[in-house]
């Protein structure tokens, strides 16, 4: 429903005051006793108070003449024009029923220069059938689906090489962007920004849900270039676990992951995933002491999957160990759950789960993934990238 203007608003403001008082809006699920992220929306118990003394009040309207000036919404992007929107070539039919395999295009840049991009913001065709999705950036020399087509729709089934079918979901190259509901646009500080090598090709990995009525998806990204030549490479790791099973009826299993960084990094985001039986998502770092100091604590929603932004970015030591633990509910009482009967693993439908903790690191411009994973020796566990 609109909540612009107060015509629209009184009828919801008791509503209004019980999401307020609930802390469900704004959608915000950090625990407020780890860390402080530049995002954070919450009201002030102050506002909270002030919001729902006037809903208990009969929502009255006050005196017009003390209003603010109406709000200029964004119109289009919610980041600068972009420079450049890159959109794919062709639209990808979604059905009304049934589970749709993870859809992927190839979408050619013809950068004749390395670029560096400072800001990006997903826009799907069909938000409501886009469960999340991920644009990877495949290098020139990379032969990560080389025998793939090339600017329309395919699925990993519907590939003739074995072995690509199989590596469909398996790569290293670099993430562009990451996108899910609630999530926002990527915008870093001029003296950071994302690589994009001399002719590139960007992949866009869409996964897609039907909701009972047919529609198409052709989505856009649009690109913001950095101005200058900026002083750190900001990459895109990931903490998962594929080895997840979760038991019928288990109502807080415990799935965790470690790795240490091989280099040292500065930590900008944090960025939990998981599917409809997700309960809690935890970053730590752990020391060499064994103790351990928790970066982020999030009581996970599905439908608000949110990026959480340090305030303060933090410098990690090359040998820091991360560690990331999810809590799944597979029990009856959680009212996502499809089935509460099931044994339930690693897989890319909704039905499934997946165990992802996503981080942003800000590294020299000049190194890139594979010289940030160098090291003197290998870790006991890796970490994913």
């Amino acid at each position: 429903m609109p909540l612009v203007t107060y015509q629209q608003t009184r009828p919801w403001a008791i509503a209004l005051a019980h999401a307020v008082e609930t802390k469900m809006m704004p959608p915000w699920f950090a625990d407020p006793r780890y860390g402080r992220f530049a995002d954070d929306p919450s009201l002030t118990e102050s506002q909270i108070t002030t919001l729902s003394a006037w809903a208990n009040a009969g929502a009255p309207p006050g005196d017009e003449r003390n209003a603010p000036p109406p709000r200029k919404w964004t119109d289009g992007w919610n980041i600068p024009q972009p420079d450049l929107v890159v959109k794919m070539p062709a639209p990808v039919r979604i059905p009304a029923q049934g589970e749709i395999e993870y859809t992927y295009e190839i979408v050619p840049t013809r950068f004749a220069e390395d670029r560096w991009v400072q800001m990006a913001e997903f826009r799907p065709g069909s938000p409501a059938h886009v469960h999340h999705a991920v644009v990877y950036i495949r290098p020139p020399d990379s032969t990560w689906l080389r025998h793939a087509p090339v600017g329309e729709p395919f699925t990993a089934s519907t590939l003739k090489d074995p072995l690509e079918q199989r590596e469909a979901h398996e790569t290293t190259s670099d993430l562009l962007l990451v996108y899910a509901p609630g999530s926002s646009p990527d915008a870093w500080p001029e003296t950071m920004a994302k690589f994009v090598p001399a002719g590139s090709d960007l992949v866009f990995q869409m996964h897609y849900t039907s909701n009972g009525a047919a529609d198409q998806d052709q989505t856009s990204i649009g690109i913001v270039f950095s101005k200058s030549l900026p002083k750190q490479r900001v990459i895109t790791l990931q903490l998962n676990n594929h080895a997840l099973i979760i038991p019928p009826g288990a109502d807080d299993f415990r799935v965790e992951v470690q790795g240490t960084l091989p280099n040292d990094a500065t930590l900008l985001s944090l960025f939990p995933h998981m599917h409809l039986r997700g309960k809690r998502f935890e970053y730590d770092v752990v020391h060499d002491d064994g103790t351990v100091e928790v970066l982020l604590r999030v009581n996970y929603h599905f439908h608000w999957q949110l990026s959480y932004r340090l305030a303060d970015p933090r410098l990690l030591k090359a040998g820091t160990k991360l560690r990331a633990i999810a809590w799944y509910d597979n029990s009856k009482n959680n009212p996502h759950n499809p089935d509460p009967t099931k044994t339930v693993t690693w897989g890319d439908q909704t039905s499934d789960e997946m165990m992802v903790g996503f981080f942003d690191v800000a590294v020299p411009a000049a190194m890139d993934k594979w010289k940030f994973f160098e090291r003197n020796r290998p870790p006991s566990i890796e970490m994913e990238n």
